[in-house]
């Protein structure tokens, strides 16, 4: 089988739609016989053939929309009757009026294999928006013997290093590309004598085979062919006659090229992907359903399902006494959403500190009114506050980036969740419609779901929902953290402990109340001065109270 792709088009042309298509399943496609008529931006062209055989498979129809390098049909190559065979044969005519046949057994059953004209193997299509490749190496030479799947070439793209795998089978006749070489896609790299059908015999050298030969008397000749094993090798080779075939690359996965370029468009690496067929070969639905589980796993995604390989646990009790404890239902499904979140945003953490002596000034001057309100007022409850405002003030800030569709989604509502640890473990509260709330409310509504959580009280509707996450260690201890994103939320702010420290003041040094922040975020949506900004905008705010507050 040999397939047909759409060739190099012209410069920064990368598809075209398919106006025409001049041939159909079952007819025999000849060499530069018009296959498709196409219509570009800049022209409409007939695409000639560069394949000849009987076609078995057309890929597209017409009105489609097809890329450079995309496989448009597959053709069952046939020897022609005009083809000189590369076998030596000695004919000794013998006029006979009876054919002699001769019964096959499985010690003389033939492999079929011969010489199947001359093929050109193309740089592949390597991917979206991928149009050429530097050759890093070029792993064959003039005079070698492939196989499908064989790797050829090992190039590099802006995005991977990779093995180009062969399309085609045969002996190598000419190598148009060399290591350093900038190759397109859909540039000539070989040209190849292709290996199709001739009678090769499984368990001898020597190969017979009877011919009728038509004379002007019509007598039956009867010619015996003894072949040169030196002259054939490559056709014995392939026929697995000589042990000298080039192995296939470790690394190699086995799989079709159409297989390899499904996978390379669905993102997937197809080394990973386990083959159902015989020794491992990776199919079509392989890569579907390898696809599909990793879908089904986002909503049960845990540490082992990120595609990193397992590492099996030593058997701890070696070393000594042991307790196994199953994880509770909380830490089993904190473990499984953190390990989600860190596998698939790309964090980063910005430090700062916020002078809060003033704050704490006028966090204790409304003790009274809060113990009133029946609440107790926290560094927390004014950065829920201030929180909410910077929110708006920065609105990618509260939003979420949908990857599968490439968009972000911007939220006109305001609601924060709050750490929250508890003896079962991590949980975090969502404070509903934070804008308009006073911060005796925003105290009052997280000290009740602060408790409820820890009294195992908490209802599902209180988890969910939230647009930005507080994470306050202060009350234990430390300086600096670097807390995880709350997917599918895009920033969270660590507090850690307040402590006194000297700074430079009108021309002195005094004795100021400093709280560390750590602010994390998703690098995909937010850009670190965007991230700098914000935090700044939250220590000012913190630094002058009053102003905020009024």
């Amino acid at each position: 089988m040999k397939e047909f792709i759409l060739p190099e088009l012209g410069e920064n042309i990368e598809s075209a739609s398919v106006l025409n298509i001049l041939v159909k399943q079952g007819d025999y496609l000849k060499q530069e016989q018009p296959v498709l008529e196409i219509e570009t931006d800049k022209a409409t062209i007939e695409v000639p053939s560069n394949v000849e055989g009987l076609i078995k498979d057309l890929f597209i129809k017409e009105g489609d929309k097809v890329k450079v390098g995309q496989v448009v049909l597959r053709v069952e190559e046939s020897l022609s009757a005009e083809k000189p065979t590369q076998v030596e044969t000695k004919v000794v005519p013998t006029v006979e009026t009876k054919t002699e046949t001769k019964d096959e057994t499985p010690s003389s059953t033939m492999q079929k294999q011969s010489t199947g004209g001359i093929v050109e193997f193309i740089i592949p299509d390597l991917g979206e928006n991928i149009q050429s490749a530097d050759i890093l190496k070029v792993l064959v030479k003039v005079g070698d013997v492939i196989q499908k799947e064989d790797g050829v070439l090992e190039i590099e793209t802006d995005k991977a290093t990779i093995e180009v795998p062969s399309t085609v089978s045969g002996k190598i006749l000419e190598v148009f590309i060399k290591e350093g070489d900038k190759a397109k896609v859909g540039q000539v790299a070989l040209r190849v004598e292709s290996v199709l059908s001739s009678e090769v015999p499984a368990q001898q050298n020597d190969i017979q085979e009877e011919e009728k030969v038509e004379t002007t008397q019509t007598p039956t000749v009867k010619t015996t062919a003894k072949v040169e094993e030196a002259k054939i090798n490559p056709v014995l080779q392939r026929a697995g006659l000589i042990d000298t075939q080039p192995a296939i690359l470790p690394h190699a996965a086995p799989a079709a090229p159409s297989v390899r370029r499904l996978a390379r468009e669905l993102g997937v690496d197809i080394n990973g992907i386990p083959g159902s067929g015989i020794n491992g070969r990776i199919s079509l639905d392989d890569v579907k359903a390898y696809v599909k589980r990793l879908n089904e796993n986002r909503s049960t995604f845990s540490g082992s399902s990120i595609g990193i390989k397992t590492e099996s646990l030593p058997d701890f009790s070696k070393f000594g006494n042991i307790e196994r404890k199953p994880m509770s239902n909380i830490r089993s499904k904190t473990a499984d959403h953190l390990s989600y979140a860190w596998a698939t945003i790309p964090h980063v953490t910005q430090f700062d500190k916020a002078d809060i002596t003033d704050l704490e000034k006028v966090r204790k001057g409304l003790t009274s009114s809060a113990e009133k309100e029946g609440t107790k007022l926290t560094v927390t409850s004014f950065l829920l506050r201030i929180i909410s405002e910077a929110l708006t003030e920065f609105p990618q800030f509260n939003s979420s980036i949908d990857m599968e569709r490439k968009e972000i989604i911007y939220k006109n509502y305001i609601n924060i969740g709050v750490a929250v640890d508890t003896e079962n473990g991590l949980i975090v509260p969502v404070v509903k419609n934070v804008i308009g709330k006073s911060i005796f409310q925003l105290s009052k509504d997280m000290n009740e779901l602060a408790d409820k959580a820890r009294r195992r009280k908490i209802g599902l509707e209180d988890l969910h929902g939230g647009c930005f996450t507080i994470s306050n260690l202060g009350g234990i201890g430390g300086t600096y953290f670097t807390p995880i994103v709350n997917s599918p939320e895009v920033a969270i702010l660590g507090v850690s402990r307040g402590s006194f420290e000297p700074v430079y003041k009108d021309g002195e040094f005094v004795p100021r109340l400093m709280l560390p922040l750590s602010l994390s975020y998703d690098h995909r949506i937010i850009d670190g001065a965007d991230a700098i900004r914000f935090l700044r905008w939250v220590v000012e705010a913190l630094e002058n109270p009053y102003r905020f507050l009024l």
